[in-house]
């Protein structure tokens, strides 16, 4: 069954289904019902497009765009109720438009937004946007994109550092400012080796405390002073070969204590 589009509503993308619809309803699951509702989609293609091209300068392709703008289409087709007497085209520019929005909230930010966020954003873009037509030579200030919104200036900061959050820097990129090619990456510092010997200091400091005097001495001498052998041998008046042997007992010592209390 053909549907005629003689019959126009207030925009030219707006055909005549109303027919289509009554059929649609009244038509049990099959090949005749999904002709008909294809017919219908095909039919409201070019208003779901135009509504698309509202969208086409935030940063997503206007191809993709069109199919989620079809994908809204559709859907609003199989929703619609003609029995309500409300006109398809009432039903599915939200209804497009929605998905569209929905488009872009859930797979355009980098990183994951708090929707409340992503609202600010949208209400103080348009706002300052529709400002701009107004006030020549200078941007809005804040204080008027709140009075535009309806929204406290503070919810105005939020949505304006949104407006530059939508995506992220990468840490290759260049520095602004900086002519040897300087990245974000170069910036940031990286772990400290010696946070890996917190733990183990810890650890061990209750057992080196009970180490006799002479021993605690040798430790100290040898790792805190970084004495030779030779050196401490000479200091304490004993043999190299007597310092090897009271290192080797005490790491030993220390490290059996420190095992059996992690154990423990």
């Amino acid at each position: 069954m053909p549907i005629h589009v003689s019959v126009k509503h207030p925009h030219d993308d707006a055909p005549d289904t109303a027919d289509a619809f009554r059929r649609l309803a009244a038509l049990p699951d099959g090949p005749e019902r999904d002709a008909v509702r294809d017919r219908i989609v095909e039919a409201w293609l070019p208003m779901a497009e135009r509504l698309a091209r509202r969208f086409r300068s935030r940063g997503e392709s206007h191809e993709d765009l069109r199919q989620v703008a079809a994908l809204g289409l559709v859907k609003a087709v199989d929703r619609y109720d003609p029995a309500r007497g409300n006109a398809f085209e009432s039903y599915a520019v939200p209804t497009i438009t929605g998905e569209i929005k929905r488009h872009f909230r859930d797979h355009m930010w980098t990183l994951h937004v708090p929707r409340r966020v992503q609202d600010l954003r949208n209400r103080v873009r348009v706002a300052g946007q529709d400002l701009s037509q107004t006030v020549s030579g200078r941007g809005p200030t804040v204080t008027e994109i709140a009075e535009r919104a309806d929204l406290s200036e503070e919810d105005v900061r939020v949505g304006l550092e949104a407006l530059e959050s939508f995506t992220a820097l990468s840490l290759d990129a260049e520095l602004p400012g900086t002519e040897d090619g300087y990245s974000l990456g170069d910036a940031l510092g990286g772990p400290d080796p010696a946070l890996d010997t917190v733990v183990d200091r810890e650890a061990v400091r209750a057992r080196l405390a009970a180490l006799p005097e002479r021993e605690r001495a040798i430790l100290y001498m040898r790792f805190f002073d970084d004495m030779t052998q030779s050196r401490i041998a000479e200091e304490l008046g004993i043999s190299q070969m007597h310092v090897s042997r009271l290192l080797s007992r005490c790491c030993n010592r220390v490290r059996e204590q420190v095992l059996r209390d992690q154990a423990a």
